[in-house]
């Protein structure tokens, strides 16, 4: 039985949840009475191995791959990837933007270069990205500050004084 590429990778995101969900045991219990901080890790673990079951199950029921002709080449091969590429170059930037842009800045910047990266450059489509950027990031932003009081990096250039 040949077994096809998504069947794979089912069977090693089962593998990765099952060690993930082994090393959850591993998490300190407080001498103090609360819900155990394992249970969330475990409940997200719960329902990603649920998800990743569900793949695997449709994998297999797709059968094996079809033989093709992958990109040949660099030049082909860079032309079939450029936007996973595109995405991991941008991320890579922003990571390294961050102590200087700061988390909202740089977060709104990612997010509007990503999104015209992959949809296009159009000044509509500019306007809409850019309101998408500043009200997904803005909000999550507004929530873990003002919400949940988590200190986010400020950044050098826009940090307080």
């Amino acid at each position: 039985m040949r077994l096809n590429r998504d069947t794979l990778v089912a069977i090693g995101l089962l593998v990765i949840c099952g060690v993930f969900w082994h090393q959850s045991f591993a998490i300190r219990e407080p001498d103090y009475a609360q819900m155990s901080p394992a249970a969330w890790p475990r409940a997200i673990l719960g329902i990603l191995t649920v998800l990743c079951l569900i793949y695997l199950v449709q994998s297999v029921a797709q059968g094996p791959d079809a033989p093709s002709d992958g990109p040949r080449g660099v030049a082909a091969f860079l032309r079939h990837w450029r936007n996973v590429i595109c995405c991991f170059v941008l991320f890579l930037a922003y990571l390294l933007a961050m102590p200087y842009l700061g988390m909202l800045v740089g977060g709104v910047l990612f997010v509007f270069l990503l999104l015209n990266a992959l949809g296009g450059w159009s000044p509509r489509r500019m306007a809409i990205h850019g309101a998408i950027a500043v009200v997904a990031i803005g909000g999550m932003w507004s929530l873990f500050t003002y919400g949940l009081h988590v200190f986010l990096p400020a950044g050098e250039w826009f940090g307080r004084s």
